[in-house]
């Protein structure tokens, strides 16, 4: 009986997506003006929220951050024959947008401390058909930014930084996302902001925003025509549709009104994580994340390194056991069918596919409460004793 009170009380899901109470009655607003579409009310207000919060010049929700990336790389007119170097160990939307132009994904070596791109290796890949770098910032971990724009600045190319999980996460001072020439946000239902699918294109400068406003809105220039700049819009570009309903953003705007107090929450469930935990990581039992000086995370994730393979499948297992969810994270994308029909590993695989295999990421989520995080850390503790 006791045990299955115990189950009851921490049957811990991996994600639950965040909700402020708030997010039905601006849903209903929207319906209630009868303006469900996208570019609403709530998108403008959001896409506000966002050029203030990270001084981007330009920001533009989009249907996902695959779309994002998707416009990303029709603005900077990827083509058949180009290449464009990333890490192998991410999502596979970061070589579709660009493997959907015609390029091929150059995959380079991570570094074993942040699981970032290794930005030493990064020159080494670069060749006369390279075209761009994509930085992801994993965990909310900001890569080595001022290296790759340097690199970016030597050899003439565009960066756009997958930013996915970077929401309100900096390096030196400066918001991840904004730094390169372009920059993607993900406000998928496992991010720290939500809209269900979702996403944001952010720009540095003023060069790409009318040509994305056109190829967002289908190749038209509608958005002029909204604004009362022009009298009829028209097709101009090849485009989509990648505007997401009001709806979407309006549940997003409900978390941003509250976005210092949901990272605050997630930040103060990653601390107590790594405090918990740190004893382990000094006795050389697992390994923690790192953050590196100058980068200030947003607690997207807390993921705990097993010696290898078989020892984390073990881990997991027993969180299982005791009703923790725990799961690990990518595939290389260079190991896939599709990473090898339509990229290639520059340099040696030294750290990508051993430190993929070692890693599992604990449930964090706005929500998670103090005595369910300090179950998970007793949970660890004992799979280690």
């Amino acid at each position: 009986m006791e045990k299955n009170k115990e189950y009851q009380q921490y049957q811990i899901k991996f994600n639950v997506p965040p909700h402020t109470g708030k997010e039905l009655d601006y849903i209903k607003q929207c319906i209630e003006a009868q303006k469900i579409c996208g570019d609403g009310v709530f998108t403008k207000k959001c896409n506000v929220w966002f050029e203030e919060r990270t001084q981007a010049k330009k920001c533009l929700l989009t249907t996902s951050c695959t779309h994002a990336t998707e416009l990303a790389a029709i603005l900077l007119d990827i083509k058949e024959g180009d290449e464009v170097i990333m890490p192998s160990f991410t999502f596979v939307s970061t070589a579709d947008a660009f493997v959907l132009r015609g390029a091929k994904a150059v995959f380079v070596d991570i570094r074993p401390d942040t699981m970032n791109i290794d930005e030493t290796k990064i020159e080494a890949a670069v060749t006369e058909k390279t075209k761009a770098i994509v930085p992801v910032h994993y965990a909310g971990v900001a890569c080595e930014m001022d290296t790759i724009m340097e690199i970016a600045k030597k050899h003439d190319l565009y960066v756009v930084e997958d930013a996915a999980q970077g929401v309100m996460a900096t390096y030196k001072g400066r918001a991840l996302g904004t730094i390169g020439d372009l920059g993607c946000y993900s406000f998928h239902e496992t991010k720290n902001y939500s809209m269900g699918e979702g996403g944001a294109l952010l720009m540095r400068d003023d060069r790409f925003i009318e040509m994305a406003e056109i190829v967002r809105e289908k190749g038209t220039d509608r958005s002029r025509f909204l604004r009362g700049q022009i009298d009829k819009y028209t097709w101009q570009e090849v485009g989509s549709s990648y505007l997401p309903s009001d709806m979407n953003a309006a549940y997003l705007y409900a978390q941003l009104e509250i976005a210092d107090e949901i990272n605050q929450a997630r930040r103060k469930i990653w601390d107590t994580y790594y405090a918990g935990l740190k004893p382990l990581a000094d006795a050389g039992k697992l390994e923690l994340p790192v953050v590196p000086e100058g980068c200030v995370h947003n607690a997207h994730m807390f993921y705990v390194k097993a010696h290898d393979q078989e020892e984390r499948t073990a881990l997991i297992d027993h969180l299982k056991a005791n009703n923790i969810l725990s799961v690990f994270h990518y595939i290389p994308l260079h190991s896939a069918p599709a990473g090898k029909k339509y990229g290639r590993f520059a340099g040696e695989d030294v750290y990508t596919t051993k430190e993929s295999e070692r890693l599992t990421r604990l449930p964090l989520f706005y929500g998670l409460t103090e005595e369910q995080t300090a179950y998970i850390v007793d949970k660890v503790k004992e799979f280690y004793r």
